[in-house]
């Protein structure tokens, strides 16, 4: 039968893919600076592999066939899904996505090379090759789609997503948060003056950091049979759902960039962790685009972390952990003033949860221009520091480090992703208001360091439902109502704009 020829053929996508995805994360995290060019090479074989299997012509008379044959209504959205996907694949040529890998995994190791440095003028051209790259697939995932080409290239992060959708959304964010900000920067020095920022009494050893995230990993819901915790350039949560690669960075002057980066990437993990083991080979049972992905991420990060309830538990851990001198004489008010501090930066994965949609929006307007050539790579540095003064009042004109070379996005290639970032963070805003209602007494619980309904909440709302759905139509199943940007916009102002809650 066809549906078993394609359960066999899924079976050896899922091997390549856990392959590239092993390697991947070793090449961020362990692998040695000389083992570079190997490692490329070796990957883009590799990717050059799994392309042309997944993208096999005879694969599509295995689907056309498979259709005609007597399924269950799990295969069928199976079938459904992988269907997508293949007509989504099959725009790309073997060689192509074997040049793509190649070029972009140089580009990003470029990137970590000369990024401390800001050293623009070496690293340019090999952006540019990547830039390059990114138009010439534009355009064929728009030949194949019949969609404009930036809207293609956001199909395969975020299936729906269009800038006719998009566009005015942002729009409205830009707006609200303009008028936002002042007022949270004004109600927050206001509470400074009343209540100084406590210094928080560093070093604090890389070590003791880590121990730390590892016993917030484990209490927030982490299973570390399933996955572990390290360190690399930049933040993220890789491998495969049975064995998750998750990875933070330290400073030793302040331990709440590590840990709010494990507890981000944890929210990445538990998603992964949480879909469905039965047929987890097949392509309805993984995750459901970047937008839910990042949804997890910022609810652990935004709207659990970062609330009164968690740290009025979490404070006892993390003196267990850094010291009980850490802590002394504070109060879950003084924690909450540095973990929901604003301030304009230039740094968009240290930013608070009010600015960082500026940054996101920044970065997909540049995107969006790049991908059309209204944008030549040689100008990213000048029209950068040209919206960030406008959308933050800040320059990066000679501080091209924490500017466009401070993420790799877009010199790993990955043209269509950033918008999925404040999507996922209004996602979450919208999910914790639903679950609230269905949880009443979920904050108490938050307070006892007691998360067990709390994820089993996501697990039957989110994580077991895979890709079964479009990203429209579970946001409709988990919250009662499609996508609404006022639930983000009211979770800012409660948390920023009401009076301080005490302790």
């Amino acid at each position: 039968m066809s549906y078993e020829k394609l359960d066999t053929h899924n079976l050896k996508l899922a091997g390549l893919d856990h392959a590239l995805a092993i390697l991947g994360a070793d090449e961020a995290t362990s692998m040695p600076v000389g083992g570079g060019d190997q490692r490329a090479q070796a990957m883009a074989t590799l990717s050059g592999m799994r392309h042309e299997l997944a993208s096999a012509p005879h694969v599509a008379d295995w689907i056309d066939a498979a259709q005609n044959e007597d399924l269950d209504e799990d295969q069928e959205l199976g079938l459904l899904e992988f269907k997508r996907q293949y007509l989504h694949l099959t725009c790309l040529s073997p060689d192509f996505v074997e040049r793509r890998t190649h070029i972009s995994m140089r580009c990003e190791q470029l990137w970590r090379e000369l990024r401390p440095e800001g050293d623009w003028k070496g690293f340019a051209p090999a952006l540019g090759e990547v830039v390059a790259l990114a138009r010439e697939e534009a355009q064929l995932r728009s030949e194949a789609s019949g969609l404009a080409p930036y809207d293609a290239m956001m199909e395969q992060y975020d299936p729906g997503n269009r800038t006719a959708d998009i566009n005015p959304v942002f729009s409205k964010l830009k707006t609200s948060l303009a008028e936002l900000l002042p007022q949270v920067l004004a109600a927050q020095e206001k509470r400074l003056a009343d209540r100084p920022l406590k210094p928080l009494n560093g070093p604090y050893p890389i070590k003791v950091q880590r121990e730390l995230g590892l016993a917030l990993m484990k209490a927030v819901g982490f299973d570390f049979t399933h996955g572990r915790l390290d360190e690399s350039h930049h933040p993220f949560c890789g491998g495969v759902p049975t064995d998750v690669r998750m990875t933070t960075r330290y400073t030793t002057k302040d331990f709440l960039p590590g840990l709010m980066g494990v507890l981000h990437e944890t929210g990445h993990a538990q998603y992964e962790q949480g879909l469905p083991r039965k047929n987890a080979h097949w392509p309805h049972n993984s995750a459901r685009g970047m937008g839910m992905h990042e949804s997890q991420s910022l609810f652990v990060e935004m709207q659990l972390a970062r609330s009164p309830q968690f740290w009025r538990w979490a404070m006892e851990l993390v003196s267990k952990h850094l010291g009980k001198e850490v802590f002394d004489g504070w109060d879950v008010e003084d924690i909450l003033a540095h973990v929901n501090l604003v301030k304009r930066g230039l740094i968009r994965v240290d930013a608070d949860e009010v600015t960082y949609p500026m940054h996101v929006i920044l970065r997909y307007e540049m995107e969006q221009d790049l991908i059309s050539e209204k944008l030549k790579v040689g100008d990213i540095p000048e029209v950068w520091n040209e919206k960030m003064n406008q959308y933050l009042s800040l320059s990066t004109k000679d501080n091209l480090a924490d500017g466009p070379m401070q993420d790799v996005h877009w010199p790993a290639g990955l043209f269509g992703y950033f918008p999925s970032y404040t999507l996922g963070a209004m996602m979450a805003a919208q999910q914790w208001a639903a679950m609230k209602k269905d949880l009443p007494k979920i904050e108490s619980e938050i307070e006892k360091g007691d998360f067990s309904a709390l994820n089993q909440w996501r697990k039957d709302k989110i994580w077991e439902k895979g890709a079964r759905a479009s990203t429209p139509e579970l946001m409709l199943s988990i919250t009662g109502e499609a996508l609404n940007p006022e639930y983000f916009i009211a979770h800012l102002r409660t948390r920023y704009l009401t009076p301080a809650i005490s302790d």
